[in-house]
């Protein structure tokens, strides 16, 4: 039969060394290099023609070209190379191989390979299938474990031990393969070979493994992950974290870990044993080594690495390659424009932060914050090669259910690189980096963790406080030098950690004891809090303005659509800002250099008068972070310079998180004092943290007035009752001061013993009047 007569002709063929002619490849790579060769930009160049001239370097072998592109000039040739493209990839190779070699000169022996970029369809991990092999596809996910790079070999040339032929170009198939059959007509040698090295070719080989993203997780699945192969100028262009899109196609390679043994995976489930006590093997002999040939996996064979999404941080926040005049040529002329329009926006601050968190109400001070950790500092590295960080650490500590993980949450979904994690369930491997053996290799290689992942990003750790102290101990390093240090197994490594690192914590007791000092309400060592640069604290109170205004809130989002929420800039748009704006590498000035030395002596005289009760003394940490705190405001507003305005409210945010929570005993005098360069322009919020923000450092050169947070509170409640009663019998007449000060002597008539005590009363009394008045601006 006709069928028969090709089969013997192919066998011929092949024993004579000859090679069977695929006529759709050779149609294939003669389209393919008209295309290279006619293919013009907007401008009626040839659009490949420098990119050939650049394959003449020694270090450059693959020539990128856009499947879009290949569309446009030829939808058959597009079509068959997405449905054939293993097939036709050899010959694609010896087209680009051509084109180079029309242009310039290049070494008989050099490899030539071809990567598609823009390819339009998206496949998840979890849809790949075994009628997906040898197509062309596009898959993405997060890197999560790299290997080494190693040569890999494509073509090799071999020596026949009997007769002494050469047998050149056996291709290898994902293992190592050797000739069938010595091409010597007498030679009848089938096994002893030996390989030839140095006619040989080799290419650079990296195995990456990948895992679905939480975004493309089905409910109650776990992740799935695939091994992705690099070769050639696609090796080193993933790190551990990057969220990839990988252009290639799915190959199956031989299950080595399973094949290493005779019979792993071909035995019987349960164990026989004989009559003379052995065990007996399921399967034995060459039916066993049939079952292991069959053991095969799928695996991605990648020719082109790229961002999932190369606008706006898809794969980091931060780029080092970047300056602002790169990323406006990004933008279209309408993003470019609505850009410009928020840079001059007077009311920036405030938007961003309304636009950021619109579904969480009040904590306006932590929304500030968050939005200037999002921002940055500036990293610097001086002279000796130290580094000095730019990011931004915030921990928020707070009563059950005051909205912290909501925060958190905000933030992962927002960041282009976040993760999220619980310090309960978070090991310091888990955290920093693992090292684990390689299935095939048996070699050591090192597993990001969640610090790793989150570089140029953001780290949200939940229940913080929860972490074992061993674990919180792993994250020094991280959160200060930014690099993490491995010595295990042999594997030495510093690896990168740029992260800004996002921490919620309960207090001790689950609530805030306001009576206590920080460092005494949360279960953190005093390293951890100092490489904070803010604190915030939340606390829940019986509130009965703010309750409403929160229960009405979550109510309406729940009647209505969460996406209804009105905000003045959309996602997209505070995410392009931000990118542009951390592109500014502010400068300080002197004038706000002078600001900034008179702020933290002021800090330092303040915390060390010993009338406070701080949880840490003010250090040079906390200088550095108002220097951060004042860059990423410079930034917020796309400014090149660090102004006194700028460092002003960093002074304030740092005030009202670290200094205040500090000091909860109340000083009048030097309320009094700074009542009118403080507050004035910054109104307290209407939030469950107003109360902790009223708490004021007292002064440390004289003797002060001073009362503790719980007297003042029990004293401020007794007047503001008594004048709602006094409203209430008669909403005609009003109170007068010294009315309401005879009232209360008169209550505490029965503590008072002399007339000194009397008149210390009544000069207390006024001055709390004083406080609710002008310094929290009570009304009623």
């Amino acid at each position: 039969e006709p069928s028969v007569h090709l089969m013997e002709l192919g066998a011929e063929a092949a024993h004579a060394g000859l090679q069977v002619r695929d006529e759709l490849s050779e149609k294939c790579q003669k389209l393919f290099l008209e295309f290279l060769e006619e293919f013009q930009d907007k401008t009626g160049d040839a659009l490949y023609l420098s990119d050939a001239q650049e394959l003449i370097r020694p270090e450059r072998n693959t020539l990128t070209v856009s499947f879009s592109n290949i569309e446009h000039y030829n939808q058959q040739l597009a079509t068959t190379i997405q449905e054939e493209y293993y097939r036709v990839y050899p010959c694609l190779c010896r087209a680009v191989r051509h084109f180079a070699r029309d242009h310039g000169n290049i070494p008989p022996s050099k490899e030539f390979y071809v990567a598609f970029s823009d390819f339009p369809s998206r496949q998840k991990i979890r849809e790949l299938s075994a009628a997906r092999i040898g197509t062309l596809l596009r898959i993405s996910g997060q890197v999560v474990r790299t290997h080494p790079v190693h040569p890999e070999l494509v073509s090799g040339t071999f020596l026949c031990l009997d007769c002494q032929s050469v047998i050149k170009d056996v291709e290898q198939q994902f293992k190592y393969t050797q000739p069938t059959i010595c091409k010597n007509p007498v030679c009848a040698n089938r096994r002893r070979f030996m390989l030839d090295t140095n006619k040989s070719r080799f290419v650079d080989f990296q195995k990456v493994r990948i895992q679905e993203t939480q975004a493309e997780l089905p409910r109650g699945c776990i992740p799935r992950s695939m091994e992705v192969i690099l070769r050639a100028e696609a090796v080193e262009t993933a790190q551990a974290g990057d969220r990839c899109d990988f252009t290639g196609t799915l190959i199956v390679v031989p299950d080595v870990s399973a094949m290493a043994f005779a019979g792993t995976r071909a035995e019987t489930s349960s164990r026989v044993t004989g009559k003379e006590g052995f065990e007996a093997d399921g399967i034995q002999g060459l039916k066993a080594l049939g079952v292991r040939e069959l053991s095969y996996r799928l695996a991605f064979l990648a020719n082109h690495v790229g961002p999932t999404n190369p606008r706006f941080g898809g794969k980091e926040l931060r780029q080092e390659d970047q300056t602002a005049e790169s990323v406006k040529n990004q933008m279209t002329v309408q993003e470019w424009e609505k850009v410009f329009e928020m840079s001059q926006d007077k009311n920036l601050y405030h938007n961003l932060c309304t636009s950021l968190f619109p579904t969480i109400h009040g904590n306006d001070e932590i929304k500030r914050g968050i939005l200037l950790m999002l921002f940055g500092g500036v990293a610097k590295t001086t002279m000796e090669g130290t580094s000095l960080r730019g990011d931004i650490n915030v921990c928020i500590v707070g009563d059950p259910s005051t909205s912290k993980s909501q925060f958190l949450k905000h933030v992962e979904d927002f960041a282009p690189r976040a993760v999220y994690t619980s310090g309960k369930a978070s090991s310091a491997a888990g955290l920093t980096a693992a090292v684990v053996k390689d299935e095939e290799s048996h070699e050591f290689v090192i597993e990001a963790g969640a610090l790793m992942l989150a570089d140029n990003g953001v780290c949200c750790i939940d229940e913080f406080d929860k972490m074992d102290l061993k674990d919180q101990v792993a994250i020094h390093e991280a959160m200060e030098q930014q690099t993490i240090s491995i010595t295990k197994a042999g594997v030495k490594a510093t690896l990168n950690a740029r992260t800004s690192i996002l921490a919620a914590a309960n207090p001790i007791d689950g609530r805030y004891n306001r009576a206590k000092s920080l460092k005494q309400n949360v279960n953190m060592s005093a390293p951890i809090m100092s490489r904070f640069d803010l604190f915030f604290i939340l606390v829940d109170e019986c509130n009965e303005v703010t309750d409403y205004a929160i229960a009405r809130r979550i109510v309406d989002l729940h009647a209505r659509n969460i996406e209804s929420v009105e905000r003045v800039y959309s996602t997209e748009e505070i995410q392009r800002y931000i990118l542009f704006a951390r592109q500014f590498q502010p400068k300080i000035t002197s004038e706000a250099q002078e600001f900034v030395v008179d702020q933290y002596k002021r800090l330092r005289q303040r915390d060390g008068g010993g009338t406070t009760k701080s949880a840490w003394r003010i250090t040079v940490r906390q200088l550095e972070s108002m220097l951060r705190l004042s860059e990423a405001m410079a930034r917020l507003y796309c400014s090149d310079e660090v102004h006194p305005k700028h460092v002003k409210e960093a002074f304030r945010l740092l005030n009202k998180s670290i200094i205040r929570v500090d000091s909860p005993d109340i000083n009048f005098d030097q309320e009094q004092d700074d009542n009118s360069g403080n507050v004035n322009g910054h109104p307290v919020e209407a939030m469950d943290t107003d109360e902790v923000e009223k708490q004021e450092k007292p002064a440390a050169a004289k003797p002060a007035l001073r009362m503790s947070f719980a007297e003042y509170k029990k004293i401020s409640n007794l007047l503001v009752l008594h004048m709602q009663k006094m409203e209430q019998l008669d909403e005609e007449s009003s109170l007068k001061k010294s009315e309401l000060i005879n009232w209360y002597l008169k209550e505490m008539e029965s503590e008072i013993d002399s007339e000194a005590e009397l008149v210390a009363k009544k000069n207390l009394i006024e001055k709390v009047l004083y406080r609710l008045i002008h310094y929290v601006r009570l009304t009623l």
